[in-house]
């Protein structure tokens, strides 16, 4: 397994697995995980070699977010790749992926609206700007994300459609069921920021999104399952509640009642120093 820091190097790098069969690309932000994990080993079904990029985007953080105190861990995440039959490891600077002078930014709108598009603003601008980056540096056969952010997969397909991109195509970006631990809550880099007692609070999330689901599906009232969700929540422990909404799950129109389409049911709340987000399928009707 190589890792690089540099484009040139890259370029070679890629090149070279070129020669000998198709590349996947799995993007991350390091701190890897189970469910990191569970992308590579996917990605090993749809390609002959994986590229996993390792990149803490500035870009994606609010003046008030966790850039900082992210945990950067390449050491300890070039080891739990190397089993995994990683072929490359894209570890790019700050200053090779944006240098001096950079002043392009992609914005998607539609998809990047409301849920964490209203929560975080400029988020989702620097999600596709650097996504956008990551595929023309790899260009990928196929590239894969986690579910865990329904939004997120939504900005990156809608960015690939509306800019023609062909390595990957839209339909080559890949979503991978969200991996979760054995009490049903997703697994993400930010449940590291929970205490003990957060951590063991922090199941009322999955629970009450189950609840919701049951109801909605039984035909109640949108709006009173997501009242009682919130209710559940904060009962059980969490701070505050950004967002529970029931949109659809392909152009993430908000709506107020149960639908003959896909939907989720997206949430995020806080917790302790965490903002926790998750979303799970609905029936259509």
């Amino acid at each position: 397994m190589q890792t690089v820091h540099s484009l040139d190097p890259l370029r070679r790098a890629v090149a070279t697995l070129r020669e000998t069969g198709t590349v996947a690309l799995v993007p991350t932000m390091g701190a890897l995980h189970e469910g990191h994990l569970t992308l590579v080993r996917e990605a090993r079904k749809h390609a002959d070699h994986v590229v996993v990029s390792i990149f803490v985007n500035p870009l994606q953080f609010g003046a008030n977010e966790d850039l900082d105190a992210y945990p950067r861990q390449l050491e300890r995440d070039s080891a739990l790749l190397e089993p995994e039959g990683v072929a490359l490891i894209w570890a790019p600077t700050v200053e090779a992926m944006y240098p001096q002078g950079f002043a392009t930014n992609i914005s998607v709108t539609g998809v990047s609206e409301g849920l964490c598009g209203a929560a975080r603003p400029g988020h989702f601008d620097g999600v596709a700007t650097v996504v956008c980056k990551l595929f023309h540096q790899v260009l990928p056969d196929v590239a894969l994300f986690g579910e865990k952010d329904w939004q997120q997969l939504a900005v990156i397909r809608r960015m690939a459609r509306d800019l023609d991109l062909t390595q990957p195509h839209a339909d080559a970006i890949i979503g991978v069921e969200t991996v979760r631990e054995t009490d049903g809550l997703a697994r993400s880099s930010r449940n590291a920021y929970l205490t003990a007692e957060q951590r063991a609070a922090a199941v009322t999330l999955p629970t009450a999104m189950k609840a919701a689901i049951a109801a909605i599906e039984s035909d109640t009232r949108v709006a009173d399952a997501l009242a009682d969700l919130e209710k559940a929540l904060l009962s059980g422990g969490f701070a505050s509640l950004d967002y529970a909404e029931l949109r659809d799950a392909d152009d993430l129109a908000l709506l107020d009642a149960r639908s003959d389409r896909s939907m989720r049911l997206l949430v995020a709340a806080r917790i302790g120093k965490a903002r926790l987000i998750d979303n799970m399928a609905v029936a259509p009707r």
